[in-house]
């Protein structure tokens, strides 16, 4: 019998996500890249969602913009209605998270 998973490696232990008890202190962040670009030059979004009640907000900003600026626009976007999220959880590179969190 063959099976497609394979055995043997050690992946480590999954942690699950923390269950959020408040709003919005505890969102994640996803970006969406290479769309069209728009009449004000924009190519991209920033995505976030409020973990408790499922709430987005949609930011969309030029692709070239480097990570203090995706923090600008984070901070007139988010932080500026909600206040600073507890936990930030996004599946971008640990680079760039390290750096977003550090000047956050």
């Amino acid at each position: 019998m063959s099976y497609a998973k394979s055995h043997g490696h050690n992946l480590g232990l999954h942690t699950p996500l923390l269950v959020a008890k408040a709003f919005w202190k505890y969102v994640s962040m996803d970006f969406v890249l290479g769309l069209p670009r728009s009449s004000r030059n924009k190519d991209s979004i920033i995505m976030v969602v409020n973990c408790l009640s499922k709430i987005m907000h949609f930011a969309s900003y030029s692709k070239t913009l480097d990570a203090t600026n995706i923090i600008n626009l984070y901070f007139n976007e988010i932080v500026r209605l909600h206040g600073i999220s507890n936990t930030i959880t996004s599946y971008q590179n640990s680079k760039f998270m390290s750096h977003f969190l550090c000047t956050l």
